[in-house]
C-alpha cells in the first residue's frame, strides 16, 4: 500500500559544521612579509600507504616513495600535513572515500572555494555555512604546538583574516565565519574574539577537553577572560569532536571504525565538565555548542547530572558551585548537533526543541551531500513545521546571530 501520509517540507537548512580543506595560498597571501617564508606551504610529494594510529598524531606514512601516488602536504615547522580523500570525500564513491593521499586537483573545488562551496550548498538545499578548519585543527591546536609563539599567533591571525575576508566576505551571508584563538594565551583569545566580533564574526573554535591538549581546565579561572569576550560580543563557542586532539577508543589496536563510532563520548565528558564547572552560572550569557557530537546521548547525560547534584552534592564537590540543578544551565545556554540521529530525535522533549541544530558535514565521509535535504525529510518529516524549522534553520540563526524570516506558525 502507497504510504499517503503528508510530509513537513524542508525549509533551506543553515548547516553549523561543515569543513573548509585550505587553500594552499592562504598563509603565504595572508600573512604579513616577515613570516611568509617559515608559515605553511604546500608541496606535491609522493607519499606511501597511510596507516591510522589514533591520537593527536592520527597517521604514520611515508614521503617521497618512488612510484607512490602523489599528494598536496603541508609542512609548518616540524608538522607534515598530507591532505586526504576520506576528509575531502565530496564527489567520491562510498567505496573510494578511502585512507588515501590526495591532491588540490583530484578535490571537488568545494573543498576549498568559496564561491564553488556556495554552489554546492544550492545544489544541497543548504542555505547558509559554517565551516571548520583543517590544518589548524578543530580548535586551531596546530599552532599551540608550535614553538614559535610569534609566529603561531600570525598564522592564527591570518587565518582569521582569510576566513572573514576571503572565504565569507563575497559570499552573500551563505558562509559565515568561524575562527580561532591563540590558545597559550586566553587575553590574547579574548582579543582575538573582540577584534573578529567588531567586523561580524560571532563563533569561535574552542576545545572540548583543553587538558587534553596540555591546557588549563575549565574548573580554573585560566579562561575566563575568553568566556567573558565571548559572552559580551555574543561569540558561540564551537567544540568539535575530535578538537582535544585524543578521540575515544576501546583499545589501542583497533580500528578506526571504533573511534568514529564513540567519537561523541568527549562530547558526554565535555558538557558534564561545564556543567559542573560553574562556568555557565558565573558567564549566564556565553553560549556553546557542540558540533558533529549528535543528541541521542542528551536526555540520560541530563538525567544523570541532576541526580548528581541531587543525591550526592554534599560531597561531590559541587554544593557551592551549582545553585540549580545541571539541566538548566543545558537548556539556556546549550546547543547540540546532528546530521543523523533518529534516535535522538525520538527523544525531542527531553533533548529540547530549541537547544537541536543540524549539519551536512561537507566534505567528510559522514556528509550528507548532495542529498541533504531527503534525507532530513526522511528523518523530520513527520515532525511539525514549526519544529522542523527550529531545528534545521530557526536555532541556528539565533545561534549565529543570522537575520532570517519569521517561524511558521505552530
Amino acid at each position: 500500500m502507497t504510504d499517503t501520509t503528508a510530509r513537513t517540507p524542508i525549509p533551506r537548512i543553515i548547516s553549523v559544521d561543515d569543513h573548509i580543506v585550505e587553500p594552499p595560498h592562504l598563509w603565504q597571501e595572508w600573512l604579513p612579509q616577515r613570516f611568509k617564508e617559515r608559515g605553511p606551504r604546500v608541496e606535491r610529494r609522493r607519499l606511501g600507504d597511510m596507516k591510522w594510529v589514533g591520537g593527536a598524531k592520527m597517521y604514520e606514512y611515508e614521503l617521497d616513495v618512488p612510484d607512490a601516488p602523489w599528494c598536496d602536504v603541508w609542512f609548518y615547522e616540524d608538522l607534515v600535513h598530507p591532505n586526504k580523500r576520506h576528509v575531502a570525500a565530496v564527489g567520491f564513491d562510498r567505496d573510494e572515500m578511502t585512507m588515501s593521499p590526495i591532491t588540490y586537483d583530484e578535490m571537488r573545488p568545494g573543498c576549498y572555494e568559496p564561491k564553488a562551496r556556495v554552489a554546492d550548498m544550492a545544489a544541497n538545499h543548504v542555505d547558509v555555512s559554517l565551516s571548520f578548519p583543517t590544518l589548524p585543527r578543530f580548535c586551531g591546536q596546530t599552532f599551540y604546538e608550535a614553538s614559535d609563539r610569534e609566529l603561531g599567533l600570525a598564522c592564527v591571525k591570518a587565518y582569521n583574516d582569510f576566513m572573514v575576508e576571503e572565504w565569507c566576505g563575497d559570499s552573500g551571508g551563505a558562509l559565515v565565519p568561524l575562527i580561532i584563538i591563540p590558545l597559550w594565551d586566553a587575553d590574547l583569545a579574548a582579543a582575538e574574539v573582540r577584534r573578529n566580533a567588531e567586523r561580524g564574526c560571532h563563533a569561535v573554535c574552542f576545545s572540548e577537553i583543553a587538558p587534553n591538549l596540555g591546557l588549563p581546565s575549565i574548573h580554573t579561572d585560566y579562561w575566563d577572560p575568553f568566556f567573558a569576550a565571548c559572552q559580551d560580543t555574543g561569540t558561540v563557542v564551537c567544540m568539535h569532536i575530535g578538537s582535544s586532539s585524543k578521540m575515544p577508543a576501546a583499545s589501542p589496536d583497533a580500528p578506526p571504525a571504533v573511534a568514529a563510532s564513540l567519537s561523541f563520548n568527549n562530547a558526554i565528558a565535555s558538557l558534564s565538565d561545564f556543567l559542573f564547572s560553574g562556568v555557565l552560572v558565573r558567564f549566564p550569557e556565553l553560549v556553546l555548542a557542540y558540533s558533529e557530537g549528535q543528541i541521542g546521548w542528551i536526555p540520560y547525560i541530563l538525567e544523570r547530572v541532576d541526580d548528581v547534584w541531587k543525591e550526592h552534592r554534599a560531597w561531590a564537590g559541587v554544593a557551592d558551585i551549582i545553585p540549580e540543578p545541571p539541566s538548566t544551565y543545558y537548556y539556556r545556554q546549550v546547543y547540540g548537533c546532528f546530521f543523523r540521529d533518529n534516535h535522538g530525535l525520538r527523544s525531542l522533549d527531553e533533548v529540547g526543541v530549541d537547544n537541536i541544530t543540524f549539519e551536512t558535514d561537507y566534505p567528510h565521509t559522514d556528509t550528507t551531500w548532495p542529498n541533504t535535504k531527503q534525507v532530513a525529510e526522511d528523518m523530520m518529516g513527520h515532525l511539525p513545521p514549526d519544529v522542523v524549522w527550529k531545528i534545521v534553520r530557526g536555532n541556528a540563526a539565533r545561534m549565529l546571530h543570522i537575520d532570517i524570516e519569521a517561524p511558521p506558525a505552530p
